[in-house]
């Protein structure tokens, strides 16, 4: 295929997520990238639009106890637990190396209460090469967290006050363990959220029936991978209709298709999860393949794809 001048141009690859430009719309998702060096002998990290690194907590984490992950039909079952050393360890020893990548850097960050994520936030907010935060209240695998993801009004009150508390965009990554995914939507959106990331995992399980005992070591943890992306696909439709700030989707994204997919449904920009795991390059590869989708939908943008699906009559 022959592609249109307009199609060979970086620029129009860009996307603004609220405060935050973006040169590509294809960014890496937490806890499936590490802290990016370990995964710069495979990938440019430079080409990628953004990356957002294993989420972070005010005090180190053991995580929970192994079996942490389980392979599962079309997908996987983790409960890691948010295993990370901290916000002070990830300062010192981390956000030196990711801020000097040529690539947009989300820190990922979670608390327990409201206070800790309010403190983290204003601590990043001092730091240089941090182009947004995403706020992750929606782990299904620690108590308390997740909290915010679930009650509107928290989630709300929450957002407000880590975006008065720094300078920085603020992304809120919400649960599909909800009731109304456009409910929490809303709740971040009116809180003041630049963007919002959806999905998180789904809540899940497997079991060891000769040994009637569960799989994992925390019984229940989170499924992701391409099981879970008609979920991911109907959260965004679903958030889209419901909020006009930027959207991220996540969950399943593995295929170019899958990429135009959330566009289509309305997400502005994709993060890669899974897939990292047992295709390292699949983030280049699928912006590789980026123009000529879009030349192949006739459009000379990512904007002009975003929410354009069509309903049945």
């Amino acid at each position: 295929m022959t592609l249109p001048l307009s199609c060979d141009l970086n620029s129009n690859l860009s996307v603004q997520l609220g405060r935050l430009k973006l040169a590509n719309p294809i960014l890496v998702a937490s806890g499936t990238f590490g802290y990016a060096r370990e995964m710069e002998s495979m990938v440019d990290l430079s080409r990628l639009g953004g990356i957002v690194p294993k989420t972070i907590t005010k005090q180190p984490r053991i995580g929970n106890a192994p079996w942490r992950t389980i392979e599962t039909a079309s997908g996987m079952l983790n409960s890691i637990g948010l295993d990370n050393d901290g916000i002070d360890a990830f300062l010192q020893h981390h956000l030196p190396y990711l801020a000097g990548l040529s690539t947009a850097l989300i820190v990922s960050i979670a608390g327990s209460t409201h206070e800790e994520f309010v403190e983290m936030t204003r601590q990043l907010d001092t730091e240089e090469g941090v182009d947004a935060i995403e706020l992750n209240i929606s782990c299904p695998n620690v108590s308390g967290g997740v909290d915010f993801g679930t009650d509107p009004q928290m989630c709300r009150r929450l957002v407000a006050a880590c975006r008065e508390a720094c300078r920085h965009p603020i992304i809120a990554k919400l649960t599909p363990n909800v009731t109304s995914i456009a409910e929490m939507a809303v709740a971040a959106t009116e809180g003041g959220a630049d963007a919002i990331s959806l999905i998180n995992t789904c809540q899940g399980m497997a079991i060891d029936w000769r040994r009637r005992r569960p799989m994992l070591g925390n019984v229940i943890g989170g499924l992701s991978g391409p099981a879970i992306k008609p979920i991911a696909l109907r959260a965004v439709y679903q958030a889209a209709q419901a909020v006009d700030v930027p959207l991220i989707g996540i969950g399943g994204i593995a295929t170019i298709d899958d990429v135009m997919e959330f566009f289509v449904a309305g997400a502005s920009a994709v993060q890669l999860g899974t897939v990292n795991f047992y295709n390292p390059t699949a983030s280049t590869t699928l912006l590789d393949a980026l123009p000529a989708a879009l030349a192949e939908a006739k459009v000379a943008s990512v904007n002009e794809i975003v929410g354009t699906l069509t309903l049945p009559a």
